[in-house]
């Protein structure tokens, strides 16, 4: 089958090989550490190795619970703030069929968007998946107090356990705790993953596998890219070259990436992208701002800007080669709209034809761009498209000179809050 890849052919004005070479050479131990790193070798590093996904008996227990969520359930409510969520909700917006209608909750503190989501699962059947690391983040905490407090109402609280999936750190937390007491499903939360790198852990695959996506074969993908990326050499290892151009580009001054799609199915997968980067990067000083846009409408908005503003930006493509998907360009008769020289076309065609133009112009304009190929829009080329990336992220921050895994700065706005709320 084949595997996602690399074109970094058009940031050639911007860097030569001989350059990049160098930059391999000159980090080649840090790169062969890298390389070899695996999940024991420290308490963030459980994501690494897809194996500890791929436990049967947990696979068939996610797998059993969805099953009856798809059969039962006429909403599925998934609370989760940041990489509790933002993983799962990139696949369920791109290829999810979903007979449940799946509402995302504990991601914001407004009374309207709740008052909202409460209006909206009256006199549904509802399902409640929380999660949450160590359940000390206000947004999901909150929110689930509520939602479980509306379950135990409507449904009695023997039934409303029955309904309830808590998925967080089984090492004695309050939602451990609390699911034990009440009888809810747990499910675990890895101690050694981060939430942004979490979406291969039961914390995404659950939600995910409700959506109707086969979740063996987001995890086979996943296990695909880190068998490539693990045999592949230094000097041609698509992962090594994304993250090292990164890293140049970011000492010539372009210091802002934008991820751009052709896909608007591929919007919220932009949302996990920027959190992945943004929190694995953004540290001490440093670090490249991760952005994205959504063409060709952000062609409307942005474009202008990318084309002939200020040379501090380089954007990395997610191509898809084949969506399977078309729709013909009716035809007409008389040329009243002086559309007939699409005649015989199709939106498939427009869409290419679109996405190669505006490759070709930001190039020409000054703007470094890597495309990422991808075959196709399916589970195991999305389960290829996460490694690819947090891999490329961990080597990316690590070459920076910053640790991937923490996130000091989130923390702060915490402990502001807290002081408030808590006076």
């Amino acid at each position: 089958m084949k595997s996602i890849c690399l074109d970094y052919s058009n940031v050639d004005k911007y860097i030569n090989n001989q350059e990049l070479q160098r930059k391999i050479e000159d980090n080649k131990q840090l790169l062969e550490t890298c390389m070899k790193s695996k999940a024991t070798d420290s308490d963030s590093m459980g994501w690494i190795n897809t194996y500890h996904s791929n436990d049967e008996d947990m696979l068939k227990k996610i797998e059993d619970k969805a099953a009856e969520i798809r059969e039962n359930a006429d909403v599925f409510i998934l609370i989760g703030v940041g990489g509790s969520n933002q993983g799962a909700r990139a696949v369920i917006k791109a290829m999810g069929d979903s007979k449940v209608d799946i509402l995302y909750a504990g991601n914001n503190l407004s009374p309207a968007y709740l008052n909202n989501m409460m209006d909206k699962i009256k006199n549904k059947s509802v399902y409640v998946n929380v999660i949450a690391k160590n359940f000390a983040t206000l947004e999901p905490g909150i929110t689930f107090r509520v939602l479980r407090q509306y379950l135990e109402k409507t449904y009695g609280e023997q039934e409303a356990a029955k309904r309830i999936i808590a998925t967080g750190s089984l090492n004695g937390s309050s939602l451990e705790k609390l699911g034990k007491m009440k009888g809810y499903t747990l499910l675990p939360f890895p101690l050694d993953v981060g939430g942004r790198f979490s979406v291969l852990t039961p914390v995404g695959l659950l939600p995910i596998a409700v959506s109707g996506v086969d979740i063996r074969q987001l995890l086979f993908g996943a296990s695909e890219m880190e068998k490539s990326i693990h045999t592949a050499s230094l000097n041609n290892n698509d992962v090594i070259n994304y993250a090292l151009i990164r890293n140049i580009l970011l000492e010539k001054g372009y210091n802002i990436e934008i991820l751009g799609i052709f896909e608007p199915l591929m919007e919220y997968f932009n949302k996990w992208w920027v959190q992945l980067f943004g929190e694995s990067e953004g540290k001490i000083g440093k670090g490249i701002y991760p952005s994205s846009c959504s063409f060709s409408e952000d062609l409307h908005s942005l474009g202008q800007y990318i084309q002939d503003g200020q040379k501090i930006l380089f954007e990395t493509f997610i191509n898809i080669e084949d969506m399977e998907s078309s729709y013909p360009i009716p035809l007409e008769n008389e040329d009243i709209d002086e559309f007939n020289y699409l005649n015989g076309k199709d939106f498939s065609f427009l869409n290419k034809s679109a996405y190669d133009a505006t490759v070709k112009a930001h190039y020409e304009g000054g703007v470094p761009v890597l495309v990422l190929n991808v075959p196709k829009l399916t589970p195991y080329y999305m389960g290829q498209l996460f490694y690819f990336f947090e891999f490329g992220c961990y080597l990316s921050a690590t070459i920076l000179g910053v640790n991937p895994f923490n996130q000091p700065g989130v923390e702060a706005y915490k402990t502001n809050m807290f002081k408030t709320l808590k006076a």
